[in-house]
């Protein structure tokens, strides 16, 4: 890991996730306001708590900045308020990225966030990392909403409150990925 006593490193990287999601929280009412079905544009730079041994981003800060990057989504577009209201909450049940080009201390950079579509029991983002134009690292979610009372969010329910979706066709190869990791 780092130089640090153990125990500090983690220490360190849980008030850097914990420290932009305060500051997520204070900014999101002076962004522009979003459709749930719009693309979220969340601005970062690489920080010290997020390089591993080799000096660039660590590829499990990406995940941690996708949570960021899906919650401005949320917040931006009302819905983070309206599903909370009602006692549920997102959950990621997999995903896969592909990592294409490194990130070093200080450099900036931006997260594409937009919800890709449904099947019968998921909804899918997309995320991509980007500097300028090109794309550093690309994510795809699977996730569902739970219920705090227990069970899960029916897609009937979540349209219930956004209404109907548009039409958006998921890639084919989404329904393969997801039968191949299921877990037994």
């Amino acid at each position: 890991m780092s130089g640090l006593p153990r125990g500090i490193a983690p220490t360190l990287g849980a008030v850097n996730l914990y420290g932009r999601l305060v500051l997520l929280f204070l900014r999101w009412r002076g962004r522009e306001p979003l459709n749930l079905w719009d693309t979220a544009v969340t601005r970062f730079r690489v920080v010290p708590t997020d390089l591993d041994v080799l000096l660039h981003m660590n590829n499990g800060r990406y995940l941690t900045l996708m949570d960021l990057g899906r919650m401005d989504l949320m917040l931006r577009s009302g819905f983070w308020a309206t599903v909370r209201a009602r006692g549920w909450y997102p959950v990621v049940a997999g995903q896969t990225i592909t990592y294409r080009r490194s990130l070093g201390l200080g450099q900036r950079f931006d997260l594409h966030t937009r919800v890709l579509g449904f099947d019968d029991r998921w909804i899918f983002l997309s995320q991509t990392f980007r500097r300028g134009e090109t794309v550093v690292a690309h994510a795809v979610v699977r996730a569902r909403f739970l219920k705090e009372s227990g069970g899960s969010v029916t897609h009937d329910e979540l349209f219930g409150l956004v209404g109907d979706a548009p039409e958006l066709e998921l890639p084919a190869w989404l329904a393969d990925w997801t039968a191949a990791t299921k877990i037994p």
